[in-house]
């Protein structure tokens, strides 16, 4: 990645021209820099999610006025930028509750932990559920609000030193994934009867033992690969225990107006309520957002990472 200089348009019909203010980093950047994602053609400019100010109102634009605390999350990124135009339909007004920092390091994440509890199976206090990961960005969001609502919540993570994190985050148990056995372990903790729900965002390293950790009528939801994509599976290996897969993406979530600001409702309720405990942020130039994408990869920080340009 490298920092140039570019001309910025004039917001064309239905868009508005925001000057960012906080840029959000997540682990979809790596996706798309690394190529495992092919959803940007190249050179182009990612990040999906930015918070800013409206500096200019393109025609038909309703709603909206310039000087307004925006934050938005486009599939169609361009986000790593001083500036953006962008579609007036993906743009939301901030809260002045929330800072601009907040917004741009939790939105997206908060928008996917939206889907994953409400929108895709029922969860209420009488499920378990597994998350992977649970000590990473979207993770320590997913335990959290699913614990509030009485979920009984078992974490994995990567190594010894993240459990103790996990536990303040209200997972009830933490395994490390690696570990000899772990699945075994789920089944102890869950009286022989697996967990209702695990929610993977690992992929490649921890579909098999996510499978087995399953109780009979589980559902594996998949969405993030952060190990690998998953290898092809048979439907006969979901037939041994009437499992169910799905691989939900946020922006088809959102693509439809009335249900996305539903959606945002429902993730402001979540912070109004204080159901979040926050980890600090880190903050990188723009110009230096490698630095930040190898702390990234490094999984040793990355909950709440943005950039300033």
């Amino acid at each position: 990645m490298s920092y140039q200089e570019k001309v910025i348009n004039e917001p064309a019909a239905n868009q508005i021209q925001i000057r960012n203010i906080a840029i959000g980093v997540n682990y979809h950047d790596v996706y798309v820099r690394s190529g495992l994602y092919k959803t940007l053609p190249l050179p182009g400019v990612p990040g999906c999610e930015a918070s800013g100010i409206v500096e200019k109102i393109g025609d038909h634009v309703q709603g909206f006025q310039v000087g307004e605390r925006v934050t938005y999350c486009t599939r169609e990124y361009g986000a790593y930028a001083t500036h953006i135009n962008i579609s007036h339909d993906k743009v939301i007004k901030i809260p002045n509750f929330l800072s601009d920092e907040l917004v741009a390091t939790n939105f997206l994440r908060a928008l996917t932990v939206e889907m994953l509890i409400n929108r895709i199976t029922p969860i209420d206090s009488s499920k378990s559920i597994l998350v992977t990961a649970a000590s990473g960005g979207v993770g320590r969001l997913l335990c959290q609000w699913a614990s509030s609502l009485g979920v009984k919540v078992i974490g994995s993570v990567g190594s010894q030193e993240k459990i103790q994190e996990t536990k303040m985050n209200g997972c009830f148990e933490t395994f490390v994934s690696s570990d000899e056995g772990f699945s075994k372990k789920i089944l102890e903790v869950t009286e022989g009867k697996g967990v209702d729900i695990v929610f993977d965002s690992v992929g490649n390293d921890t579909f098999e033992t996510s499978l087995a950790s399953l109780a009979p009528c589980g559902y594996l939801i998949n969405f993030g690969q952060s190990s690998g994509p998953i290898p092809p599976v048979e439907m006969s290996k979901l037939a041994q225990k009437s499992l169910s897969i799905s691989r939900p993406i946020l922006f088809h979530y959102t693509n439809q107006r009335s249900l996305f600001e539903n959606m945002i409702r429902s993730v402001f309720d979540q912070f109004i309520n204080n159901v979040y405990s926050l980890e600090d942020k880190m903050c990188f130039d723009l110009k230096n957002v490698s630095q930040a994408h190898d702390i990234l990869e490094s999984r040793k920080g990355g909950g709440s990472l943005y950039l300033k340009p």
